[in-house]
């Protein structure tokens, strides 16, 4: 089981590598409401999920579903525009996958995002929970 999930991730980064030839140590998953950062890359190269095998693919419908490699002020990095949920019905496994494929790439460092909400009425937006 083991042998096989490290054999999609090698093809998985094997792919992706072939498709664009930078290599970020930073990785960032836009989750909702973070998505707009993606404006502020600038691109050298793109990878659409559909295309990258063993990949999930999002069934969110604002989530773009596809790797972003570029510069952010100045600082190589890719960018996954949408990711995958438990909840949609993905194993674990399922919903790690693009992690491990990341740390395959190289990614040194992950910053991940999401929309959440708290009931402590000294919560404000954007405060850092």
């Amino acid at each position: 089981m083991l042998e096989d999930l490290t054999q999609r991730i090698v093809e998985a980064g094997n792919y992706i590598s072939g498709q664009v030839a930078f290599e970020p140590k930073v990785g960032i998953i836009l989750g909702t409401g973070l998505g707009s950062l993606a404006d502020g890359i600038d691109i050298v190269g793109k990878v659409e999920y559909g295309d990258i095998p063993n990949f999930p693919v999002s069934t969110v419908e604002s989530h773009a579903g596809r790797l972003l490699f570029g510069h952010l002020r100045g600082q190589p990095v890719v960018a996954m525009q949408g990711r995958f949920h438990f909840y949609e019905g993905y194993s674990l496994q399922k919903v790690t996958f693009p992690v491990r494929v990341l740390k395959a790439l190289g990614i040194e460092t992950l910053i991940v995002s999401n929309a959440c909400g708290g009931l402590n009425p000294l919560f404000s937006k954007g405060d850092i929970m």
